[in-house]
Formats: C-alpha cells, structure tokens, sequence
C-alpha cells in the first residue's frame, strides 16, 4: 500500500503507512532524550515563542480553518462539531494566553520529594521525570493540539498528535507554529509531530508500537477510547464516561444543596465533570424536590425518577439504564435513597467512578463519603464542575483519568511524569 500524505504543506509520497508512522516513532524517540534534559528557561522559551508565531500566523490559521470547515459543512458535519471545529481571533487568543500560562507553571522535572536517610547512612528520594513519548488521539477540536503540545513540551516529553480528519488543515498549521516554536529554542522539531495523514490505520499504529510510544492518551467520544483502550498494546490514560453525582445527605444545608445541585447540572450540559443522576435522602427530598423542579423547570432540564421522587413531583419514571447513563444533555435522573450507605452503593455500583459529590454538615458523614465513594474526585459540598485541571491549579490538562494506576482525576504536568528512586551516598558499601 503506498499513501499520499501532505506535510508541512508538502506532498509527500510514501512508500507505506508503516513505515511513514514508524519515521514518527523514530523521531519521537531521539527527540525524547533531547528534551528529557532540556532546561526550564529553554522549554518555556519555545512555548513563548510558539504564542508568537500563533499570533503571527493567525491570518493564515483562519484561512486553514475554514476549508476545514467548508469540507465539514460538505460532509454534512452536524452544528455541535463545527463549533468544535470553528477557530476564531477569541479562540486563538485563549490559546496564546494558554501557552503563556503552561510556561509560567513550575516545571516538574528534577524535583526531588521524600528524601529520607536510611541507618545506612544513604538518603533515598524520587525524582521527577518525563514519560518519554506520549501519543494523544483526539477529535475535532484543534485547540487540543495547542494544549497537549504546550503540556507534553513543559513536562520534557515527545508527542506524535493525531488529531482528527475534519481538522486536518487546522492542525497542520499550527503544527508549523509549534515548529517555528522549537526551532527558535533550539529544540528538536521533531519533540511535537502531527500525523499529517487522514488514513484511520495510523490510530492502530500508533497505539500498537511500543518500542516509540510510551503512553497513549485518547480525547474523544466514548466510542473513540473503547476502540483504542480495546486495541492498544502501549498503556492508555482514559476514562470513558463522566456519570457523576450529587448525593444529598440527611444533615445537608437546604440552601447549598439547591445551589450545588443546579450549577453541577447546568453550566454546562457536554462535559465530562456536570451531574448526571441526584441522589437525595427521602426527608430532604420531600423538603427539596419541588423547588429543585420549579428550577430545573426554568432550565429546561427534562427529569427522570424513581418512584418516590414521582410521587413528589412531576416527572418521567426512570428505568435502570438512565442510572448508568452519561447524558451529556439537559436531562436529569433522580432517586431518592434511604440514607448515606445506599447512596455510597448506588454510586459504585453506577457511577463511572470520575467525580462524585455529598452535600452534608456531618463532618463523620463526608469523611466517610470521602474514604468509601470509589472515584477519581470525591467532594463534600461542591459542585462537580469543579473537576478541571485548572480549578485544581494544575493548569492546562491533558484530560482526566477514571484509571487507579499512574495518574488520576485530572492530569496535567505531573500526570506526565513518572518517578525514578535516587541514592546519595559518601562512600558506602553493602556490608550484608
């Protein structure tokens, strides 16, 4: 098979996917090492001068972005994914202001924690350093492949992006900003590479070598990160759905458990971290449920409940699979739980384990929701909008990880490291 691939606004023929993927994996590969001992100054220098050349290029970055889009409306792209795809001076903007943000964040890399000495007399630590080559997989929205490059740049990493093929001429662009970026720092431009090729074999390539690639990190739909969690032979960082929670306990204030509960679900309908299934212990429920309605009502939220809670109000029953749903739209499931252990239950046993929150003024009540609730962000009185990495002061994220190995919740520049043991001695030797 041999592919037609544009790079860099060139034509490139090459002789195989494979081997055009490989090149990739190669060049990440030896670019890694020269980043993993690049210094701070030197990385913050190429993410600066990135946002200049973003700014320098806007004009040519329109221009890139509305062919995308006329081939999107010609393909029949629904009104959702050309907003996704859309890039505008204010969305430029906020990618420069990003870029500026990720290089005034602390580098992680060299930071040394848990120093301790031994009776041998050695100090053991762990320090900081980057996962060597990271592959991001996302959809639609070119603003990713600013955000991940600036992440894994900081962090002393190699990135191969693939972006999606509704984006390609987008991407491609600022690809040649994020170069001009390397090259004025005098890092490798081959630390940030853009899979130039529409062809959906080199999603399978890529998560399927080893030997180049370190880490995968899809970004999409829930499609999306089955398909590649499913085939992947390089360990992913993923979570596939966000069913969260807002369970309201027997002790919670009235007054911030209507505030929480509206601002989990409404401020924004398609994302990962806004509340999908309320959970209300039965006397709160009878005190709150109505005013919940009268505002959900206001919204245009449709609900959905159990028994109990249509008893109370008017509402569509719920079945068992709105539990297990992540609705990602202005739709509600309630039910009304006994007390704290039901609602614990219900949680593990439907949520998605991403980010769950207890409204509650018993101090024994949230400690134990906050030891018991298996999720990657569990909260006592708070909305679960607040599960975003810069909510978290982590800065920019490359996502968030429902996964219990390397990182989770949010991840950002330490989600992109790993740890390595260090050893200070003066001399000593292994009597025993």
């Amino acid at each position: 098979m041999r592919s037609v691939i544009l790079v860099q606004n060139r034509i490139m023929t090459s002789t195989t996917l494979i081997d055009y993927m490989t090149t990739l994996g190669q060049q990440a590969r030896a670019a890694s090492a020269q980043m993993a001992k690049s210094e701070t100054a030197q990385k913050n220098r190429a993410l600066l001068a990135t946002a200049a050349a973003v700014l320098e290029m806007q004009e040519s970055l329109l221009a890139a972005n509305q062919a995308d889009l006329d081939a999107g409306r010609a393909k029949g792209l629904s009104a959702a994914l050309l907003d996704r795809l859309e890039l505008t001076p204010a969305r430029i903007a906020a990618m420069v202001v990003g870029l500026e943000q990720v290089a005034a964040l602390p580098d992680p890399i060299g930071s040394i924690s848990e120093l301790d000495y031994r009776p041998s007399g050695i100090q053991i630590g762990k320090m900081r350093v980057p996962l060597g080559v990271i592959g991001i997989i996302y959809e639609s929205r070119p603003n990713v492949t600013i955000e991940a490059a600036s992440l894994c740049l900081k962090s002393g990493n190699a990135v191969i992006l693939r972006g999606g093929s509704e984006a390609i001429r987008s991407n491609a662009a600022l690809a040649l900003c994020i170069q001009q970026g390397l090259r004025a720092s005098g890092l490798p431009e081959t630390a940030v590479q853009v899979v130039a090729t529409t062809d959906r074999a080199a999603v399978h390539q890529l998560i399927t070598m080893p030997e180049y690639v370190d880490v995968i990190v899809p970004r999409g739909g829930k499609g999306l990160i089955a398909r590649v969690s499913a085939d992947a032979r390089v360990p992913v960082i993923k979570h596939l759905d966000g069913n969260c929670h807002v369970y309201i306990d027997v002790n919670a204030d009235p007054e911030k458990a209507v505030r929480i509960a509206i601002n989990a679900k409404t401020r924004r309908y398609g994302v990962c971290n806004a509340l999908e299934t309320l959970l209300l212990e039965a006397t709160q429920a009878n005190a709150l449920l109505p005013e919940l309605k009268r505002q959900f009502d206001a919204k245009g939220v449709e609900l959905r409940g159990c028994e109990q809670t249509q008893a109370i109000i008017d509402c569509s029953a719920a079945t068992q699979e709105d539990w297990a749903t992540e609705y990602l739209a202005p739709i509600l499931a309630i039910k009304v739980v006994a007390n704290l252990d039901q609602a614990i239950d219900h949680i593990n046993m439907y949520g998605s384990h991403h980010t769950d929150s207890i409204v509650t003024e018993n101090y024994s009540s949230g400690r134990r929701f906050l030891r018991e609730v298996d999720s990657a962000s569990v909260m006592i009185n708070a909305s679960t909008a607040f599960a975003d990495g810069f909510e978290y002061g982590l800065g920019a994220e490359i996502g968030i990880s429902t996964d219990k190995i390397h990182a989770r919740g949010p991840v950002g520049l330490v989600g992109l490291t790993s740890q390595k043991y260090i050893v200070l001695g003066d001399g000593q030797i292994r009597e025993s």
